[in-house]
């Protein structure tokens, strides 16, 4: 380093050392200008003693003067740190790296950082620390006497948090600041992570100890002095496997087979079962359940509208498919982030991406910049938190505002992964083959030719009407009054009598070619000294008219938006029109009157047209009887609201008879067109999201605000995993495809040991009830060590060397001793391991919603196994600006397939799968929540479905037999797999005695037996 004082005898700066940057002046009031072996020579001083000697001084002067050099020289030395400045020289950082770095790290960051600047004071750069904050500068470079920092370290006030400073680590931050504080500009410190690289999840995947499930567990049990339980009994087992592989109990002909074959053969009966669950469809619909909870998968958009979206069932479908077909996981995994791109034009694998936009979206929109900007960024970090916790197991998302607080997750990292996605937006799309998407364009392209030639020759047709009109300007009425208003448009006509007045619109006020629109408010009052409102309701006046709908409402759209609103005397509510969009005012009596006052919005709140229309031409009638009306009033005297709606008067004023003729042939002719059209069987849409070529660079954002762009960040790899997984990294202007591509690819590799570790901890959670890391879709500092780490990491190993494959997985983990071990407890064991964690016992588990769901649709006979398609509904769906869902109180047949299969709705409630905490898809849910609660209770016992699927429980056993003994055995084999106990069987038939056989299969479904798995 350098002194940038300028040298007596030299033409260049140089730079300073003490503040390792040009400066005008030396802090340390000594003018270094060059550096020898860690000394720094004055040369001012020393060009002095030249001088003197070029002067004639004698050789005694010049010594005396070189010798005084060398005593300036030395005590600047000792100013800067004395003897040490010897031995390591701050001009290289070292003192700044290896000890004030890590101590502002730990001890000062957490306050004072660039998101967090406690008293406006970050100390994450030199520059923001000469900048200083509410106090000033906090370093005075070269004079520690004088900083704010220093003052405050030494006299406790920082950290706020914590012991204080020690007084080595006092001692290091004066020498620093007195030597200038080196601090190289480019280093920008961050609060360190809890966890680091060296964290167990980062690392590759461990060699095997053991070369079985069984030898691990046994292992970590006798490390802490248990043992397993024994076998579990073989009804307890095939009831736990059927449900954990197919989500269905087994019927009682299985149980008897499967018991019969056991007490031959039972190790081989208990493999053939686990292939034939494994091989059934039905284990796709169960662990495509497990699979949709963890990605988010919901069937409306959420937030404020939250409106359905009807076509995302495709993807459910091929969830479900893709895992019956036991598609390697890394497959799946590619096809989900990048199904269009490896599958282009490939229907049942392109539709995979629809993960990507299968969350929560903001669709109101807004028309602030700043605005619009959040709520893309919210959407994108929808997907980057999916794709981080489903296939990762990382909380990427905590680094969208800053380096992650307990992981090793840069800021960067975070908006690295959004490059990947800046091009994917929430919509559907066309996925068929090119075969289907040639046929479509063979039957519609001659028929949009047509179109098109009809259209163009109506509008010639018009072109010369309204050219006609603007040449007879006469044609047209004169126009005498002033436009309608919304906020109040004023009829005045010659008395008339009448009992009832009608408005017929012609158009709205924003589009001359429609006619729906809303009222608020209409009066009638008479001709009178005192004018009474006889439309009024209170005066007896009666309005009727067509309400617009809501999509399968249950809610009366007569109240919601009926004619009713329109005479009620008060604002803020509005008739809106449907059908014909008239609105009829039949009086209490004959009146007459003279003047009638309507609008859509009297108080003037709203903001714009859009929000509510009004009417834009119309004709107004009075009628005596109800049957003959004659018109007493029309707009077509009135300023055109704007050149649109003057063209449509023109048109309607200038058309000949002739003109009619030949536009209604036309039209006549275009509608049976349309007609045809509409007829072909069109190209399927998906909700599989919408792909553009990103028009901008990613931006990293300061404090997560994608208003506040610092530098740009390209698409590229975790750098997390740089060590372990070959990295990548894309140009700013990378194809969109290519940059989900490498991501997926990056994800799948082989040498990733997060990806199938987090894989394999799913599969064993959804065994066991509770993954060997507690948190499926977190494996970083918040997660703590697995239970069993090195059985862990023999899994993933595992199930890379099954392909991917997730089918030898699972039965590898059900042939395990472990998994078919009794639920017996023991206390000694538990008072060790209360939840069993280290598996002493199978742990019990409830059945989950859809299981008990689907089981009592199993008990009454009436489930429907048919698979795939549009899903039912447990709600009635009701929509304007915002949708509603409203739970069913009776479910009918329509609805008895697999809950899986239901329409799953964000905030939608549906009763017995809510209650049982069938989660809400606005967020993952990796583990779902067992609670219990009275209403689980009183759903079992009182709720339509339970006592209908009770009756047909009881249709089947009757059925079977007019016995009661008989119902009674055949209902507990059904049931609980079992034959009933001696006092079982005698209080059962006493209550089908008594209370009749729906009576004591409803107290089946409401037994703890039925519901929980051992």
């Amino acid at each position: 380093m350098r002194c940038s004082i300028r040298p007596v005898h030299a033409e260049a700066e140089v730079r300073c050392l003490c503040l390792d940057r040009t400066s005008n002046e030396c802090p340390q009031r000594v003018h270094f200008c060059e550096t020898f072996g860690g000394v720094s020579v004055d040369f001012e001083k020393l060009n002095f003693g030249l001088r003197a000697r070029r002067r004639g001084g004698s050789l005694r002067v010049m010594i005396r003067r070189l010798f005084r050099y060398i005593l300036f020289a030395l005590i600047a030395i000792l100013a800067i740190g004395g003897a040490d400045a010897f031995a390591a020289s701050p001009s290289d950082g070292a003192l700044f790296q290896s000890t004030i770095a890590p101590i502002l790290q730990r001890r000062c960051l957490k306050c004072h950082n660039s998101n967090n600047a406690k008293g406006k004071l970050s100390l994450v750069s030199l520059a923001s620390a000469l900048e200083g904050g509410k106090s000033g500068a906090a370093i005075v470079v070269g004079n520690p006497d004088e900083s704010e920092l220093m003052e405050q370290i030494e006299s406790g006030d920082m950290p706020d948090e914590g012991p204080p400073l020690t007084e080595e680590e006092i001692r290091s931050i004066r020498k620093w600041l007195g030597a200038g504080a080196s601090w190289p500009e480019e280093v920008v410190l961050r609060q360190a992570s809890k966890a680091d690289r060296s964290w167990w999840a980062y690392q590759k995947l461990g060699t095997s100890a053991f070369q079985s499930i069984d030898a691990y567990v046994e292992a970590k049990l006798a490390e802490n002095g248990l043992r397993m339980n024994g076998p579990a009994s073989r009804r307890d087992l095939i009831r736990r496997v059927s449900y954990d592989v197919t989500g269905l109990p087994p019927s009682a002909k299985e149980v008897d087979a499967f018991v019969a074959e056991s007490d031959q053969h039972p190790d081989a009966a208990y493999a053939a079962l686990v292939d034939r669950l494994l091989a059934s469809p039905r284990y796709g619909e169960r662990w495509g359940r497990h699979w949709l909870d963890v990605i988010r998968f919901g069937e409306s958009i959420g937030y404020e509208r939250n409106d359905i979206i009807n076509n995302i069932w495709p993807f459910r479908d091929y969830v479900i498919r893709s895992l019956n077909h036991d598609k390697p996981f890394d497959r799946f995994i590619l096809e989900h982030l990048a199904g269009d791109v490896v599958g282009r034009g490939d229907p049942d694998v392109e539709v995979g991406v629809a993960f990507l936009v299968a969350g929560p979206f903001d669709d109101v929109g807004n028309k602030d910049v700043a605005q619009a900007a959040l709520i893309r960024a919210n959407a994108l970090d929808d997907m980057i938190t999916a794709t981080g916790s489903a296939f990762l197991g990382m909380t990427i998302n905590c680094a969208k505002c800053h380096d992650h607080k307990f992981d090793p997750i840069e800021q960067k990292d975070y908006y690295r992964m959004r490059a990947a996605f800046e091009g994917v937006s929430h919509g559907d799309r066309v996925l068929a083959t090119d075969a289907e998407r040639q046929v479509f364009e063979q039957a519609t392209r001659p028929l949009n030719e047509r179109k098109e030639r009809l259209g163009k020759r109506i509008a010639d047709l018009e072109k010369e009407i309204v050219a006609r009109a603007v040449e007879q300007p006469e044609l047209l009425p004169p126009v005498t009054r002033a436009k309608v208003n919304r906020t109040k448009t004023v009829e005045e006509f010659k008395p008339i009598l009448a009992r009832a007045v009608r408005l017929t619109p012609f158009s709205n006020d924003v589009d001359p070619r429609k006619n729906g629109f809303g009222i608020d408010e209409f009066e009638v009052w008479t001709d009178e000294p005192e004018p009474r409102n006889v439309a009024l309701a209170a005066n007896g006046g009666v309005a009727t008219g067509t309400a617009r709908a809501v999509e399968d409402s249950v809610v009366n759209a007569m109240n919601a938006y009926g004619p009713a609103l329109v005479n009620d005397g008060a604002f803020g509510r509005r008739w809106r029109s449907a059908g014909d969009h008239t609105l009829t005012i039949r009086f209490a009596q004959p009146e007459v009157i003279r003047r009638v006052v309507f609008s859509s919005d009297r108080p003037a709140e709203l903001p714009d047209h859009a929000t509510m229309v009004f009417v834009g031409e119309y004709r107004l009638e009075a009628s005596e009887d109800g049957k003959n009306w004659r018109t007493v009033s029309e707009s077509w005297d009135r300023t055109p609201l704007n050149d649109g709606f003057l063209r449509q008067r023109r048109l309607r004023f200038a058309t000949t008879d002739e003109d009619k003729k030949k536009l209604r042939d036309l039209r006549r002719t275009l509608a049976e067109v349309k007609r045809k059209l509409r007829a072909v069987k069109p190209l399927r849409r998906v909700w599989a999201g919408q792909f553009s070529q990103p028009d901008r660079p990613t931006f990293l954002a300061r404090g997560g605000d994608p208003n506040r762009p610092a530098g740009e960040v390209v698409p590229a790899s975790l750098k997390i995993l740089d060590r372990v997984v070959p990295g990548y990294t894309l140009r700013s202007d990378a194809p969109e495809g290519e940059r989900r591509l490498e991501l997926a690819r990056w994800i799948t590799h082989p040498n990733n040991p997060l990806t199938p570790r987090v894989l394999a901890n799913r599969v064993w959670q959804y065994h066991f009830g509770s993954g060997l890391v507690r948190t499926s879709s977190d494996f970083g500092f918040m997660a703590g060590d697995p239970s069993h780490s090195e059985l862990l990491d023999y899994l993933a190993r595992r199930l890379l060397k099954f392909g991917w494959r997730l089918k030898p997985l699972h039965r590898e983990i059900l042939l395990s001793r472990a998994y078919q071990q009794s639920a017996d407890y023991r206390e000694s064991a538990a008072a060790k391991d209360s939840d069993a964690r280290l598996l002493w016992r199978f742990p019990p588990r409830r059945l989950s919603a859809e299981e008990i769901r689907d089981s009592l649709l199993a008990y009454g006979g009436v489930l429907d196994l048919s698979m795939g398609g549009m899903g039912f509904r447990l709600y009635k769906f009701t929509q304007d600006n915002v949708s509603t869902y409203i739970p069913l109180d009776k479910h009918g047949p329509e609805t008895w397939r697999r809950a899986v299969y239901h329409q799953n709705a964000r905030a939608a409630n549906t009763d017995l799968l809510t209650e049982f905490d069938c989660p809400d898809p606005a967020f993952a849910t990796p583990r779902r929540a067992s609670t219990t609660t009275p209403l689980q209770a009183l759903t079992l016992m009182n709720h339509s479905f339970t006592v209908d699927m009770a009756n047909h429980f009881a249709g089947r056993l009757r059925a079977h037999s007019n016995e009661p003994l008989a119902q009674v055995e055949r209902a507990f084999a059904i049931a609980y797999v079992r034959p009933p106990s001696n006092s079982e069987r005698a209080a059962a038939v006493a209550l089908i005695d008594k209370h009749g056989l729906p009576a004591f299969t409803r107290a089946l479904f409401n037994s703890n037996e039925l519901i929980y798995l051992r």
